[in-house]
């Protein structure tokens, strides 16, 4: 749970930061997290640098559902 891979065409420096808000079936997650590697024209990789405390346990939750096999 120390980040995610983000597709998009838009592109950061290594090192920018970036605050993040998304809603999955969870629930809303809200997080900070800092540019790691980019891949230009497919997206960046992120590093958590923060998670809001009440959504910690919706991106648990998250992460758990996309572990399984489908």
């Amino acid at each position: 749970m120390g980040g995610l891979f983000v597709e998009t065409p838009t592109s950061r420096g290594v090192g920018s930061t970036i605050k993040l808000e998304f809603l999955v079936q969870e629930g809303q997650i809200r997080a900070d997290a800092v540019v790691k590697r980019v891949e230009p024209g497919n997206g960046l990789a992120l590093k958590f640098t923060a998670v809001m405390d009440e959504d910690r346990s919706r991106l648990a939750a998250l992460m758990n559902r996309l572990r399984q096999p489908s």
